[in-house]
C-alpha cells in the first residue's frame, strides 16, 4: 500500500516505514504530523483510490529531524563589465517517517 501526498508545493510517493525530506514543517522532533492532502491511494495492484474518495484519506507521520540542506553556491558574472557576485543558499527541510496510511 502506498499513497501520493502533497506538501510544500511538491508531491511525494510514500509507503509505511518510508523516511522522506519535505519542506520545513512546524513542530519538534518526535511530534506526530498528519498530511491531509492525499491525492491518490494504491491499496493493491489495480486498486486505485483518487479524487473525492482520496480526500478522506490521511497519512500519519512522525518528525525525525529538522535540518538544513547542503549549501548551493551561485556565482554570477558579466564579462567585460567587472561584475562578479557569489551567493549561497541552504534550504531548510524536515525529515518525517511515515507511520500509517488511513484510507
Amino acid at each position: 500500500m502506498y499513497a501520493v501526498i502533497q506538501t510544500g508545493g511538491k508531491q511525494y510517493r510514500v509507503a509505511p516505514g518510508d523516511t522522506i525530506q519535505v519542506e520545513k514543517l512546524p513542530g519538534e522532533i518526535g511530534t506526530e504530523v498528519e498530511f491531509a492532502e492525499v491525492l491518490a491511494v494504491f491499496k493493491e495492484p489495480n486498486q486505485l483510490i483518487a479524487g473525492p474518495e482520496a480526500a478522506q484519506a490521511r497519512v500519519k507521520a512522525t518528525i525525525t529531524a529538522q535540518d538544513r540542506a547542503d549549501k548551493v553556491v551561485v556565482f554570477q558574472f558579466k564579462r567585460k563589465k567587472q561584475m562578479k557576485r557569489t551567493i549561497g543558499h541552504r534550504q531548510a527541510y524536515t525529515s518525517v517517517k511515515i507511520n500509517e496510511i488511513v484510507a
